[in-house]
């Protein structure tokens, strides 16, 4: 399993723990996207496939196969909407050793295994080109090093391109709740948060579900795809917005403040979850903060969470 996932973690271009850093909004016509599809080749034209988009595959080749170069194939063309520059990709990939044709895992075809991937012709394009949602290829890539510098063997994918995340919220609208403060939204999804007259800070940390999603349930320590804005209980003002800077963030629950973690952990995707926040559960402890002193009220749209990797087992001791 570890070499698909270093493969998938690669195509998504995130990392795999600590908090990552917001990648910047692609850019490109969907001429560019198409322009930047890998070409066919030997290598992909000469693996057979069985099973049913969206489902683990079987593929077979003669091995090995020579991969000089990244391939792809158009197995089955979907009936979505093409994948456009932007759009924040869920997929599923089996993978195979090109040398050996072994299987060597198997990713996303369950709820919280893996993060959508931003598509864009400088990464994913190559890959899923302007190809229709819903589409499944076959991709063959070169040998070459992995995260940690071990030199790889040349693989074949088996890709699945499932569907494009929204970057707001989709669940279904909650009734407010009384006192909060109050949240009317843009065309885009982005919030304005407005504070009640003589506003106080709780002393634990206050939640409101404004929309319940019906997704997978983010765990502790999870990997989450989120929009926010932050903005200070004291003046209203904006002071942190993934919505300013035009492309969600990214980060484990485990790398924000503790009333941050509790607007993630237990919800499930799609939701939108309004938290104030005291100084307590915020950054009361960090001295010298400029938010030190301040209550947070945030606005979390929940858009795709995945799960810890499972600890790898230990052999048995002979």
């Amino acid at each position: 399993m570890s070499t698909a996932v270093v493969a998938a973690l690669a195509l998504a271009g995130c990392a795999p723990s600590g908090e990552a850093e917001p990648e910047a909004s692609p850019t490109g016509t969907p001429a560019d996207l198409c322009a930047a599809a890998a070409p066919t080749g030997e290598a992909v034209e000469s693996v057979t496939v069985d099973g049913e988009l969206g489902e683990p595959s079987t593929a077979t080749f003669e091995k090995p196969i020579e991969v000089p170069e990244a391939q792809r194939l158009v197995l089955e063309e979907g009936d979505g909407e093409p994948v456009q520059s932007g759009d924040y990709l869920n997929y599923a990939l089996t993978a195979y050793d090109a040398v050996s044709g072994e299987k060597v895992g198997e990713l996303g075809y369950n709820e919280g295994e893996l993060l959508p991937a931003l598509v864009s012709p400088e990464s994913l394009g190559q890959f899923t080109g302007c190809e229709n949602v819903g589409s499944r290829l076959v991709l063959a890539l070169p040998s070459g090093t992995d995260q940690a510098g071990t030199a790889t063997n040349a693989q074949i994918y088996v890709f699945d391109l499932l569907s494009v995340t929204p970057t707001a919220a989709w669940g279904e609208e909650q009734e407010p709740t009384e006192g909060m403060p109050t949240v009317e939204l843009a065309e885009d999804g982005a919030p304005t948060v407005t504070i009640p007259e003589g506003a106080e800070a709780p002393e634990t940390t206050e939640l409101s579900t404004l929309k319940a999603g019906d997704g997978a349930t983010v765990e502790a320590g999870d990997m989450v795809l989120v929009q926010y804005t932050g903005v200070k209980l004291s003046d209203g003002s904006v002071f942190d917005s993934s919505w300013d800077r035009g492309t969600p963030a990214q980060f484990e629950t485990t790398g924000v403040v503790t009333g941050f973690k509790k607007a993630l952990e237990g919800q499930k995707v799609g939701s939108q979850v309004l938290a104030v926040i005291p100084p307590a559960e915020g950054y009361g402890a960090s001295e010298g903060n400029e938010l030190q002193e301040e209550t947070l009220v945030f606005v979390v749209d929940i858009l795709a969470t995945q799960h810890p990797a499972p600890a790898a087992e230990e052999a048995p001791a002979e």
